[in-house]
């Protein structure tokens, strides 16, 4: 069965009454909505009980996962200390560490925390200075290269080496709000041509996100 609409519940809610439709008048009214005389029936009934199609305050299964000490606790664990950065744990962990399932755990923070999961990548973030002091540096490189010597020259931004154990960017995630964006970085890309007299060359800004 469809699922009931806010629009339709009062457009049943007013047909109730004010002209006292019931299930089979509505079904046979309204053919296009695919309304189930079982669920009209019951929501009929609310009505008549209650005045009203909203949920009733404390009906349907209590909560047993999501509750206010688990959020709390899973929003401490899914988030790293001030004094500790990069201490938060991962889905498995919490689950593991809270008892509660997985998926509880997901729903946790997707739906109550409102949180969303963001890998981290090393990227270098390049100014405006650093951009054109590359494209100097670049031209200065090209006039040590004669025209009738060198036909073609093609500089990229070198890569970035570091001294640091490797380590698996993987599993290097951290929670953020779900309304952050990503934030995308400027990327310097030099070219220089060199074929006879003529020698252009560019500069390009590439994001990467």
């Amino acid at each position: 069965m469809p699922t009931i609409s806010d629009e339709d519940k009062a457009l049943i809610k007013n047909l109730y009454q004010f002209k006292g439709y019931g299930a089979r008048r509505l079904i046979a009214e309204f053919p296009e909505k695919g309304w189930n005389r079982g669920g009209l029936n019951s929501l009929i009934s609310k009505i008549k009980a209650t005045g009203s199609t909203d949920r009733i305050e404390g009906s349907g299964r209590p909560k047993t996962a999501r509750t206010d000490d688990h959020v709390q606790e899973v929003e401490e664990l899914a988030s790293s200390q001030p004094e500790k950065p990069q201490t938060h744990l991962s889905i498995r962990e919490i689950s593991k560490e809270t008892g509660l399932t997985r998926s509880s755990v997901f729903r946790i923070i997707h739906k109550d925390l409102k949180l969303k999961c963001l890998k981290r990548r090393r990227a270098q973030e390049l100014t405006v200075a650093n951009r054109q002091s590359r494209l100097v540096r670049a031209k200065k490189l090209l006039q040590q290269y004669p025209a009738h010597d060198v036909s073609f020259i093609w500089f990229t931004d070198e890569k970035l080496f570091t001294v640091a154990a490797p380590d698996n960017s993987q599993n290097d995630r951290v929670y953020v709000s779900a309304a952050a964006k990503r934030k995308t970085f400027q990327q310097t890309v030099c070219c220089a041509l060199i074929r006879r007299s003529v020698s252009p060359s560019w500069c390009q800004s590439v994001s990467l996100d």
